[in-house]
């Protein structure tokens, strides 16, 4: 009889490098698969196609998804202006939805029995994984042998040595998470909650040769379409070309305390140069382009929209409906935002944009007005106080 497929989340790694050579050792047909979004080089993946094969997969394959997981979900979170408790842009954890689909896919189309990861049981990524898989290959079973043997490090890595493979598994001070969107950055001085990471903690650092540069970043309907007059097709490429300018000037770094899925809180660093100029910028030509209202009720969605990311939430059936309202808001986001960086930070400077707010002809803030009167808006003011004075004439002695 022929061996069982399984299909192997692949991603190098000490847990996942375990995950294959014991499954293969075990009689499985194993198919490595490295789902990428964006945080592998292409020696990266040469070097885990080799590994994969010293390991004892029968195949690997590369599932490239950046694309995809721009159009299907990043885009929204750009829309929305998405950062998690007004600080983490949600980096590395919004790209495992899109790694895991992109696994569930594969493992359909080769027929696999079953689908492994190299999860832990104390963190988000084994929700993530394992509720997509359910959800996306009902009835293939899910092997996550790291969570479920708890597995030390050493036994890992003894294991692996004592049949014959060897690779440089050396326990790390820092843990790094490496995507289009951000590196997360995990332990060191953050499992201490009175210190911040170390400069040498960060993979990227001051490089620019000037003290200060102008960034112009132009927008069509929401959507990156230049970079300092630069005109880019490929969106993907527009986020890569952001994150080349300010990592070059260490901008985005930062540490967010939060909520784990699981219900514990959890500390991470990261430097997301591109997601924080980007979501700056698109902010900022918001605020000209857009209603009161509609600022107002996009922000409410776009919340909702980031916390069902993180927390494993993608293919609940409100996110298109979400994703539909965030579309619709952006018909008139169309501009260039402008922005000054310096090392470790940046401003906010202005926007050139035809659909500008403050332009209008009734009048200009603080300077003059050309829609009304002073009498109208005495009266106006007057209308607008009579629930006050309503309620202050009824209740004099609550008067502050």
């Amino acid at each position: 009889m022929a061996n069982k497929k399984v299909v192997v989340a692949f991603s190098g790694g000490l847990d996942t490098s375990y995950t294959v050579m014991k499954l293969a050792q075990d009689g499985w047909d194993v198919y490595a698969a490295c789902a990428n979004t964006g945080g592998f080089s292409p020696e990266q993946l040469k070097t885990n196609e080799e590994n994969a094969f010293k390991l004892g997969a029968k195949a690997y394959a590369t599932l490239d998804v950046t694309h995809e997981y721009y159009e299907k979900s990043l885009k929204y979170m750009i829309f929305g202006n998405v950062l998690r408790n007004n600080c983490y842009p949600i980096s590395v954890s919004s790209e495992r939805i899109f790694q895991a689909i992109a696994i569930a896919r594969y493992a359909k189309e080769i027929g696999a029995d079953a689908i492994a990861h190299g999860s832990t049981g104390a963190g988000n990524d084994q929700i993530r994984f394992d509720m997509t898989f359910l959800v996306m290959a009902p009835g293939v079973e899910i092997i996550t042998l790291t969570r479920d043997k708890k597995l030390t490090r050493k036994e890992e890595v003894d294991f692996l040595n004592e049949h014959g493979f060897f690779a440089d598994f050396t326990k790390l001070k820092y843990s790094y998470n490496v995507g289009i969107w951000g590196t997360s950055i995990c332990g060191g001085e953050l499992l201490d909650p009175t210190q911040g990471l170390p400069e040498e903690a960060y993979l990227k650092h001051v490089t620019a040769k000037d003290a200060e540069a102008t960034l112009k970043i132009t927008f069509d309907k929401g959507e990156i379409v230049a970079v300092n007059d630069e005109k880019f097709d490929d969106k993907v490429k527009a986020i890569q070309k952001i994150e080349e300018i300010g990592a070059s000037y260490a901008i985005g770094r930062d540490a967010n305390v939060g909520d784990t899925i699981i219900g514990i809180k959890g500390r991470v660093g990261f430097e997301a140069a591109a997601p924080k100029l980007i979501i700056e910028a698109h902010r900022l030509l918001e605020k000209s382009t857009l209603s009161k209202w509609q600022q107002y009720w996009k922000d409410q969605v776009a919340n909702w929209y980031g916390m069902f990311l993180h927390e494993s939430q993608y293919l609940e059936p409100v996110m298109p409906d979400m994703e539909a309202m965030l579309t619709s808001s952006q018909r008139n986001v169309t501009g260039t935002a402008i922005l000054k960086l310096r090392p470790y930070g940046f401003e906010t400077i202005g926007v050139d944009s035809d659909n500008d707010l403050t332009k209008s002809k009734l009048g200009e803030y603080g300077e003059t007005q050309n829609g009304w009167t002073a009498d109208e808006a005495k009266g106006f003011i007057k209308v607008l106080s009579t629930p006050l004075r309503v309620y202050y004439g009824t209740h004099p002695d609550e008067r502050k």
